[in-house]
């Protein structure tokens, strides 16, 4: 069992559970000095799997970790003082669990630098009073992790920026990648000192932390985590370019729940995971998951929203009051109408663009000059580096040329403010702006058209201040860009391609020109949506699904395998259990009337291989098996029986059924039976022409024409287009075949249509029946299988452990191939385990028959 003396050090803290005061022993440093973790430990021993106790925790607690604490520190006489920064969305976030029913512990850096001396001190302070727990980085360290690969490799590469030159984005660097892994490491071991593994959650923020799951997964098997990506995820086209792709998607499949603010940054993980890892996702009940090494990985798609409290304070503040009233006597009363853009000062924002619009709108309509101004204001840039000083300066030149051309004594077309403003002086800006512009080329999320909807609705002191009755509709417009994470949520704005200059000229026109009602119609959709999906909703809804994601860590068996950042948790039923070789073995000695059921692509020949035929091995091993006269064994395919017979012509005494059983035969010298009705196979001429139509549209994908069937295989097809087309293809047999005697399934990387009824269920009955028949009822059964097809086998073996085909003392192995769900009670990891075990079995069998 896991020690719970991580959770000590806040117990320690109060000198009671749950609660937080006086701290009785110092959290020590994690790293004083510059220096890097050369790669993640491999010691076994860190790797724990926790039991299914658990402890006497009054609330629920959540850890969660950011690369920044939603802290703000001053030195002031010499000492630290601390602040919340309320415009941090962790803290906003907090306020949406309730008090009442979550405890909050942060995790994360602090903006400013902690000499190593006062460390320990800051760390007992921000414990106790703010239940955080800071994170130290030495600063060279800081600088290669953050400035280096978060934001010079990382990011622009996540906006779709590929570093095609070492001027466009930074070359990949190593070492740079060694300070991210390093720093997700400090992070991992200063959340070991907080956390309770077996009650608590974790919520880990954004691309700066990919890693961590990793780390926190290896220690803890169970550990209750959830990720959530701020940024854009780049498409598979993109994204692959990464040298260590791989290791990222791996880190983040540690997760329990993966959430991502749209669909199109989740389908472009998920088809990464596909084309990648050979991962495939499915939708149950509303929900996408993966299956991943037994574990169920969730996704989930929701964007955040904002602090609806918060905004409505700052608009009920006295000096927003005035600076509205001041803006107004600035813009409205001297006959102007105010644009309004707020932007980082970085590559991705399209400020020069959208300053390229507003010069477009003056040439194209002239009657706008005088009356329109656009503010723009800038935010500080976050990095650093060539390409910020390249946006500023182009950012200043352009905005100079328009005012320059456009501008007269008193008016300037362009204002651009760079200095920072105060939160209340900009929802002033949000207040008196008539139309708002967010023309980002690439953007994460992006929550200004969310504030400025809500500035927009103000409240009755705003209302007298511009004039208005407070009863009177409300209104707004937006120009957003198509490129940005909320654009999918504002279907009232204007929607544009900011890097067509003239088409957003048009649209700021369009919002400029359009009737008032129709604006008060925009404004109260956006109203409807922003204020019931804040922050509060956004944080509640993610943590719900955390927890129903999290439901069975308990009753699951769990283990790690690999090493490194290809570390994975394996997580099974508690039923559900790989094949001992030992077991096995032992079972087929001490029996005398075996049954043996084999399937054979997939099973016995690799899925992938692309000669299909057995090899000379297999034929010796199935030869050995069917020479013992205890046995009987079947090869159960989905080929045709012509094939089958072709290839196995050489084993005497083997029984196959092909074409999924529907033909039958038990030894090679006897004729092939049908296992069910003969059908009329008339209904391949309405197929036929719908899989030629699929095939010829689907570059890779072919048809095999069986004797009662017809398959569509899409094996080396694009995995991403070869399954939608599947899917496709499987909605349009089913509608031309619905009057027909067959059934249409989806298979691995196929599509089959075979007659009604006919399933590996039948063949597994048919076998059983005959030993009985024959005296002989098995006391040992082996069934071994890899796909869906192969379940029904599985099911008849359950079955018939209740019934009189089977003796009441026999051993039966139902076996598949890998950890996924199924109706198996075993399992093996791949061929080559199989055909050593059948090797196995052989070597008794002629042992048996030597004596």
């Amino acid at each position: 069992m896991v020690s719970k003396s991580y959770s000590n050090l806040l117990e320690l803290a109060s000198g009671e559970s749950s609660s937080f005061g006086t701290m009785n022993r110092k959290i020590p440093r994690i790293m004083t000095v510059a220096g890097l973790i050369s790669d993640v430990h491999d010691d076994p021993s860190e790797s724990v799997c926790s039991d299914s106790s658990s402890s006497s925790v009054q609330r629920d607690r959540i850890i969660i970790v950011a690369n920044q604490l939603p802290i703000w520190a001053q030195r002031k006489s010499g000492n630290w003082v601390f602040n919340w920064d309320e415009n941090s969305l962790l803290l906003q976030l907090k306020d949406g669990l309730g008090d009442d029913d979550m405890d909050v512990i942060y995790v994360g850096c602090l903006k400013e630098e902690i000499h190593p001396n006062e460390q320990d001190e800051v760390s007992e302070i921000l414990l106790e009073s703010f239940r955080c727990v800071p994170t130290f980085l030495p600063s060279e360290l800081f600088s290669r992790y953050y400035h280096g690969f978060c934001k010079q490799q990382l990011w622009p590469l996540f906006h779709y920026m590929l570093p095609l030159s070492p001027e466009l984005g930074g070359r990949f660097d190593r070492s740079l990648w060694q300070a991210y892994v390093s720093v997700n490491k400090i992070f991992a071991d200063r959340i070991m000192e907080v956390i309770n593994p077996e009650d608590d959650y974790v919520w880990i923020h954004d691309y700066h932390l990919m890693v961590l799951p990793t780390f926190l997964r290896k220690r803890f098997n169970r550990v209750k985590l959830g990720f959530f990506l701020h940024s854009p995820f780049p498409s598979s086209e993109i994204y692959k370019t990464l040298p260590i792709r791989e290791d990222l998607l791996r880190a983040l499949l540690n997760s329990d729940l993966i959430g991502f603010h749209t669909f199109d940054y989740a389908r472009h993980f998920l088809s990464c995971c596909s084309r990648m890892l050979g991962l495939t996702y499915e939708s149950k009940r509303g929900y996408i998951s993966l299956e991943y090494y037994g574990r169920t990985v969730t996704i989930k798609i929701l964007p955040v929203g904002i602090h609806m409290g918060q905004l409505q304070s700052v608009l009920s503040l006295k000096q927003t009051e005035e600076k509205v009233a001041e803006l107004i006597k600035q813009f409205s009363d001297q006959g102007r109408t105010m644009l309004l853009g707020v932007d980082d000062m970085d590559i991705f924002k399209g400020i020069s663009l959208k300053l390229l619009a507003m010069e477009q709108l003056l040439i194209q309509h002239p009657e706008w000059q005088g009356k329109v101004v656009l503010v723009q204001i800038a935010n500080p840039a976050r990095g650093r580096g060539q390409d910020v000083r390249e946006v500023q300066a182009e950012t200043k030149s352009t905005a100079k040329r328009i005012n320059e051309t456009f501008g007269k004594p008193g008016y300037d077309p362009v204002i651009l403010i760079e200095e920072p403003l105060k939160f209340y002086e900009r929802v002033a800006y949000y207040v008196v702006a008539d139309c708002c512009l967010v023309t980002a080329v690439r953007d994460g999320m992006n929550l200004i058209p969310y504030e400025y909807i809500i500035s927009r609705h103000g409240n009755e002191k705003l209302d007298k201040v511009l004039g208005l009755e407070h009863s009177s509709p409300k209104k707004s417009m937006l120009v957003v860009s198509e490129f940005i994470g909320c654009s999918p949520s504002l279907s009232g704005a204007i929607r544009v391609n900011p890097w067509n200059i003239d088409a957003v000229a048009d649209a700021m026109d369009c919002a400029l020109e359009m009737d008032e009602p129709e604006e008060q119609l925009r404004h109260e959709k956006h109203y409807k949506y922003v204020s019931t999906h804040d922050v509060g909703y956004w944080a509640r809804s993610f943590l719900q699904d955390l927890e129903r994601t999290c439901r069975d860590h308990l009753r699951r068996r769990c283990w790690g395998i690999g090493f490194g950042l290809s570390f994975r948790v394996v997580a099974l039923d508690p039923n559900f259990r790989k094949l001992s070789m030992e077991h096995i073995v032992s079972a087929y000695r001490r029996t005398a009337k075996r049954a043996i059921l084999l399937d054979y692509d997939g099973t016995l020949m690799p899925q992938a291989s692309i000669d299909k035929g057995p090899t000379s091995k297999s034929i010796e091993i199935l030869n050995s098996l069917c020479r013992d006269r205890n046995n009987m064994v079947f090869l159960v395919s989905a080929k045709s029986r012509k094939t089958l017979a072709e290839w196995f012509s050489p084993c005497e005494n083997l029984g196959i059924a092909a074409e999924h059983g529907y033909f039958l035969r038990l030894k090679r010298d006897e004729e092939w039976e049908t296992c069910g009705p003969v059908t009329d196979t008339n209904w391949k001429q309405i197929a036929e022409p719908v899989l030629n139509l699929y095939t010829e549209t689907t570059d890779g994908s072919t048809i095999e024409d069986k004797e009662t069937a017809l398959v569509w295989c899409y094996e080396d097809a694009d995995p991403d287009f070869g399954s939608c087309q599947a899917k496709e293809l499987l909605d349009h047999l089913e509608s031309v075949l619905a009057n027909e005697p067959v059934t249409v399934k989806s298979g691995q990387n196929l599509v089959e249509v075979k007659p009604q009824g006919v399933s590996k269920g039948l063949v597994a009955k048919r076998l059983l029946s005959t030993m009985q028949e024959r005296g002989m009822p098995p006391e040992f059964v082996l069934c071994i299988g890899d796909d869906r097809s192969d379940e029904d086998m599985f099911e008849v073996m359950s079955s018939s452990m209740a019934g009189p085909s089977i003796s009441t003392r026999a051993e039966v192995f139902a076996c598949t191939i890998g950890q996924k769900s199924s109706k198996a009670k075993y399992y093996l990891d791949d061929t080559v385990e199989i055909v050593r075990l059948m090797q196995g079995l052989a070597f008794v069998s002629e042992q048996t028959v030597s004596l």
